[in-house]
């Protein structure tokens, strides 16, 4: 049986080239290619090819990992932490990537926001808990009650991948006791300070939408919101806050709120474990 390689007229071409040419593609297809033909696999595994798959300052990522990596290949570092996000910056932040498109992606810890009244001092409006057994950070802020609900997150655009279509979404729980969020819903923010628009919208943080096995469950509509929450994988929910485009070649900061400051409605029983920042396919 002729190869693929063979019938293409790769055979005659060493491992090396063919190397040089999958690191030009997209994880994805360096995957594909190294499952299709054996002279191909060789060259997909190699670093040569993993090495432009991941960011060109993966080094100096890693080094800021809480805990050490040991990774015997780049190709098994790249799967790794497209699975396993890191903590980086002592674990004020989890790092990971996109496993289709090798893109950057962060979530901000609770601890590395700022939120009104939520500075440790002031215990009876947010409380510091920790939840090891759901949250990947030592530490989340618990809301007991504010009349003012304002969190917002900044960060260096050139911590992300450049030319890249982005959303932040806040990554959270609601207690059953959680109320004061639907009527107003809070507002959100987000934009970069290099130019481009801000987008701004208000926030539903009610009921989860429904995986399709549990349309059985009634979700009341939230007609007014542009995004509802959604369940994760990991146990949290989550919501859209907004998306921007991060041109790259350009230290912005990109900064994001969401608040709730005019109403004088009490607020209670959200848990906070931070804001993500990771690709979205476009708008």
């Amino acid at each position: 049986m002729v190869s693929l390689s063979q019938r293409n007229g790769f055979a005659e071409l060493p491992e090396g080239c063919i190397a040089n040419m999958l690191s030009w593609t997209t994880p994805k297809d360096a995957g594909r290619a190294g499952a299709v033909d054996p002279l191909f696999r060789a060259a997909a595994e190699s670093d040569t090819v993993w090495n432009r798959m991941l960011p060109s300052d993966w080094q100096a990522i890693i080094a800021q990992s809480v805990t050490p990596l040991n990774f015997p290949s780049l190709k098994h570092l790249f799967l790794s932490l497209s699975d396993n996000p890191i903590l980086i910056d002592g674990a004020t932040k989890s790092f990971f990537l996109e496993k289709l498109s090798g893109k950057k992606c962060y979530l901000l810890s609770a601890r590395e926001l700022s939120i009104t009244w939520g500075n440790g001092d002031t215990p009876q409006y947010w409380n510091w808990i920790s939840l090891p057994e759901e949250s990947r950070f030592p530490e989340v802020a618990e809301l007991r009650f504010v009349w003012w609900f304002n969190i917002s997150g900044r960060m260096s655009t050139s911590m992300l991948s450049p030319k890249t279509n982005y959303a932040a979404y806040l990554v959270f729980k609601r207690t059953d006791r959680a109320y004061g969020f639907d009527d107003p819903p809070p507002r959100a923010s987000v934009g970069t300070t290099g130019g481009g628009g801000v987008h701004q919208q208000t926030v539903g943080l009610g009921l989860p939408v429904m995986e399709p096995n549990q349309q059985h469950q009634i979700v009341p509509p939230l007609q007014q919101h542009a995004s509802r929450p959604k369940q994760r994988e990991d146990g949290w929910l989550e919501i859209e806050l907004g998306h921007f485009f991060n041109e790259g070649g350009e230290d912005d900061e990109l900064q994001i709120r969401l608040f709730e400051v005019e109403a004088g409605t009490v607020k209670t029983g959200l848990i906070v474990e931070g804001i993500e920042i990771r690709p979205t396919k476009g708008w």
